[in-house]
């Protein structure tokens, strides 16, 4: 799979207060389908106002011939 999909420890929009870290939640939203598929719902999204299309990550080949993935992550404070 592509490095963009591995974990960067440097990423800069990390808090650097330990304390703040282990209170955010990560969530890992997916999207899997036809390229086109992918980036309309995508947009779909985006349109809702449900994430920039920015903060995905750019479509990679999937597990199968013409399947792309793209993933969004979040984080957000734990309840």
């Amino acid at each position: 799979m592509s490095q963009e999909f591995v974990p960067d420890d440097n990423l800069s929009d990390r808090p650097n207060d330990a304390s703040a870290v282990s209170e955010q939640e990560v969530v890992r939203i997916t999207v899997v389908g036809s390229r086109a598929a992918v980036l309309e719902t995508i947009h779909t999204l985006y349109r809702l106002g449900f994430a920039p299309v920015g903060d995905w990550s750019p479509p990679q080949r999937g597990a199968k011939p013409g399947q792309v993935i793209s993933v969004l992550i979040r984080r957000s404070r734990k309840a």
